[in-house]
């Protein structure tokens, strides 16, 4: 018998549709290619999470359905744009099975397509109304590109706790920090409300990456459209690899990258597999479910209803997705 509480899925899938094609018009009256890249980026989809959120919590809190959507498509939007860059640093040829625009397009007409998509999304957060949700959007924004540089020049090969930590805020959870305060601000004018939700949305952010750095070890390579052990290979050391040297100090291999010596090809292999097989997966595991709990307790005073529901749905999700 199907629960009579619907999934956060269902109960927000024709609102989601609304952000889709919110952002796909944001390409209307411009040139064809730009319109074609803007809705392959978008048919690449993902599942929606941030948008999901900001729905979520302002449903919850009463909030404008017009302006909860035109916040998530902002939302949606900046995060798409980060991608279309990703991909193209990264050198990365498929997302999510997909051919990316930058193994398609020239580097220059990449970065355009991206700058274009953080115009609209700038444009659309400026179309909320709210005065603050420009400034948090803005802020959101330079930490995101800062995170990327610290990862590109600043954090290679080192396997160090603070700094993956500060990096992986940088590079996601203030996004989803940005996304929870931005639609409580647009719902509700109890500050203690938005701190509220800001803690909530940092959490669920800091554990959805933690999964991501999971997922690097553990995941189909076809599905998600890289190999295993890429960010290695790219220097990154993220908290499976960070939880293995400190746990295996002895180990001479991998605990060279406390001093950030960066591995050979031949390495990462071996690496890669002594991670696999270790504690180190499900360590990882559990601290993301401390966030996630955290996440939890942040709710833990809002009165029960569907939205409620949805959001501790949305919580175990992040922990237990696939992809």
């Amino acid at each position: 018998m199907k629960s009579l509480t619907p999934s956060y899925q269902e109960l927000i899938q024709k609102d989601i549709a609304r952000v889709e094609d919110l952002m796909r018009a944001q390409a209307d009256g411009l040139t064809d290619d730009l319109k074609a890249a803007t809705r392959v980026m978008i048919a690449a989809g993902g599942k929606r999470i941030r948008p999901a959120l900001a729905l979520l919590i302002g449903n919850l809190l009463g909030g404008d359905i017009q302006r909860l959507i035109t916040l998530s498509a902002a939302i949606e939007l900046l995060h798409t744009a980060t991608l279309v860059h990703d991909d193209l640093i990264d050198g990365a040829l498929l997302r999510r099975g997909i051919p990316t625009l930058s193994s398609k397009w020239s580097p220059g007409a990449t970065v355009l397509t991206g700058d274009f998509m953080f115009a609209r999304a700038a444009r659309l957060s400026a179309e909320t109304g709210s005065l603050e949700v420009m400034k948090i959007f803005a802020q959101t924004l330079s930490m995101i590109v800062n995170g990327e540089i610290e990862q590109l020049f600043m954090t290679q090969c080192m396997a160090d706790r603070k700094s993956y930590l500060q990096r992986i805020y940088l590079k996601t959870a203030s996004l989803f920090e940005t996304t929870a305060i931005s639609a409580a601000l647009i719902s509700s004018e109890n500050p203690e409300i938005h701190q509220q939700f800001a803690k909530y949305g940092y959490s669920i952010g800091m554990a959805f990456q933690i999964i991501d750095d999971i997922m690097d070890f553990t995941a189909d390579a076809i599905k998600v459209g890289k190999p295993v052990g890429n960010d290695l290979r790219q220097g990154i050391v993220t908290l499976p690899v960070i939880i293995y040297t400190e746990n295996h100090p002895d180990d001479e291999e991998i605990s060279s990258l406390v001093n950030g010596k960066c591995l050979e090809e031949d390495n990462i292999k071996r690496i890669v597999d002594k991670v696999k097989n270790s504690d180190a997966i499900s360590l990882a595991r559990n601290e993301a479910d401390q966030y996630v709990q955290q996440a939890i307790t942040n709710l833990n005073d809002i009165e029960p209803s569907v939205y409620k529901t949805a959001l501790l749905e949305l919580s175990s999700f992040i922990t237990q997705r696939d992809s």
